[in-house]
């Protein structure tokens, strides 16, 4: 996959298909936008992606937001589906204020070659968010792309949304989160070396430090699933600070994984949160919370043998 970052010069040498959004969560409505594009491949078409960064959320307020699915783990993502180019188109002041049917005109069509664009009801873009479906469809003619336009998707009477989907994950509805998204919410990182608590109690772990800009459900207990070299292994995760034993003021993601004694150290692992189990909480010492990891450990397995 081509990746065009950090520049607004570019030109696609190809006619290309084109979905345009910030894909934070890449729910069920993003999968179907990316589904239209990919189709476009038996066209010869390249499929591309056109994302903002940072997302206009971000850039109009001045605050940094907290992402569901971070740059790096869209790229991957990306990539894994079959997607051709991955513009991240550089938002700031100047671009922000590029007028709508000139956005069409010089970034889609001239420099992308769009002839198929995939966009939802929601879309906006241009200066003052005045570019939408409408536009694009209006402008379709003029410049010769097809449009697909796609009404948002419900879910029991509600829209899919990424605010929705994030409400559900700072609330721990895992399997909620799981259903909008169309595959459990997972964080991925490099296996770090920890303060060894956890094998001096009987239970080793693996721990990772979660990009600073991913999205975290609440501090606590979940039964996980853990990619490992290919391999999918199940386990019991503590999102936290670890209170009993460590001052760490960065919040980390600890894993006992069943049946597992392999070195990963170093290694990219990436752990899916399936259930909530608990809040995180202090333990009075070392033997409180080893008695509490091995009732946790013991209804994990309960739970993964009832949701094989």
């Amino acid at each position: 996959m081509q990746i065009i970052s950090g520049t607004t010069e570019f030109k696609s040498e190809d006619r290309t298909a084109v979905a345009i959004g910030k894909f934070d969560g890449i729910h069920l409505g993003h999968r179907e936008l990316l589904k239209q594009i990919l189709r476009a491949k038996e066209d010869g078409l390249k499929t591309t992606i056109f994302t903002f960064d940072p997302s206009p959320a971000v850039f109009f307020s001045g605050k940094e937001q907290a992402e569901l699915t971070t740059k790096n783990e869209k790229r991957r993502i990306f990539e894994r589906l079959g997607v051709d180019l991955l513009v991240e188109f550089p938002m700031n002041a100047q671009t922000a204020a590029i007028p709508a049917e000139r956005f069409v005109k010089e970034i889609l069509c001239e420099r992308l070659q769009t002839r198929f664009l995939a966009a939802g009801t929601d879309l906006s873009f241009g200066d003052q968010g005045k570019g939408n479906w409408h536009l694009l469809k209006a402008l379709s003619g003029e410049y010769g792309y097809q449009i697909q336009v796609l009404d948002k998707m419900l879910y029991e009477g509600r829209e899919i949304s990424s605010s929705f989907v994030r409400k559900e994950i700072e609330k721990g509805n895992m399997e909620l989160a799981a259903a909008l998204i169309g595959k459990t919410y997972s964080v991925s990182g490099v296996v770090e070396h920890g303060n060894r608590i956890g094998r001096t109690l009987g239970f080793p772990t693996v721990n990772l430090l979660p990009e600073e800009e991913k999205l975290l459900p609440p501090c606590g207990v979940y039964f996980s699933k853990v990619l490992v070299d290919g391999e999918v292994y199940n386990g019991v995760t503590n999102i936290g600070y670890k209170p009993t034993v460590s001052d760490e003021p960065r919040i980390g993601v600890e894993t006992y994984i069943y049946d597992f004694e392999k070195d990963v150290y170093g290694k990219e692992i990436t752990v899916s949160l399936e259930h909530f189990k608990r809040s995180e909480k202090k333990f009075d010492g070392l033997e409180e919370l080893r008695m509490q990891v091995e009732l946790d450990k013991e209804e994990g397995r309960k739970y993964f043998l009832e949701n094989r």
